[in-house]
C-alpha cells in the first residue's frame, strides 16, 4: 500500500469588503458618544457623503460581523434614529467629536426625556401667551369703559 501525504495550504484572508475591520474595531464606540457618521448615498450613476451628526444610544453585538450602532439626533422638533452596521461599506468613516461618561450600556431612556423637555417647554410657551393675553385684555377693557 502506498500512503500518500497531502500538504495543507496556509488559509490566506481574502478581502471581502473595503472596509479595513481592524480600524473599525479599535474606534471603541460607546454609548454617550457623540459622533458622525459619514454614509455614502448613492443617486442616479453618483455617490455621494452625507453627515449623520448625533448621540449615541447604543452599541449591540461586540465587533462581530453583525455588529451595529443606534446614532440619535433631532432635526426641525423631531428626534430622528439610525441603525448603522459597523462593517458596512457604505458607511465611509465614523468620527468621535465628543466622549462622555455614562452610566448605562443603551441610553433609550433619553428618548422619553427629550419628549417631557418638548413639553415642558411648550407649557412654558402657552403660559406666556395666556399672560400676555391677560394683561392685554384689561387695558382694553379699560380704555374702551372711558
Amino acid at each position: 500500500m502506498a500512503t500518500t501525504t497531502t500538504t495543507k495550504k496556509p488559509v490566506t484572508s481574502a478581502v471581502i469588503t473595503a472596509v479595513n475591520t481592524d480600524d473599525r474595531k479599535k474606534l471603541n464606540l460607546k454609548a454617550g458618544d457623540t459622533i458622525r457618521v459619514w454614509q455614502k448615498i448613492k443617486e442616479k450613476d453618483k455617490f455621494r457623503l452625507q453627515a449623520f451628526e448625533g448621540l449615541l444610544l447604543s452599541r449591540k453585538h461586540g465587533n462581530e460581523a453583525g455588529a451595529t450602532f443606534t446614532v440619535r439626533k433631532v432635526m426641525d422638533g423631531v428626534g430622528v434614529e439610525k441603525i448603522f452596521p459597523l462593517y458596512s461599506p457604505m458607511v465611509d468613516k465614523i468620527e468621535i467629536l465628543r466622549s462622555s461618561k455614562v452610566r448605562r450600556a443603551k441610553l433609550y431612556f433619553v428618548r422619553e426625556k427629550a419628549a417631557k423637555e418638548i413639553r415642558r417647554q411648550m407649557r412654558r410657551i402657552m403660559g406666556e401667551k395666556e399672560v400676555a393675553a391677560e394683561v392685554v385684555a384689561p387695558a382694553v377693557e379699560t380704555e374702551a369703559a372711558k
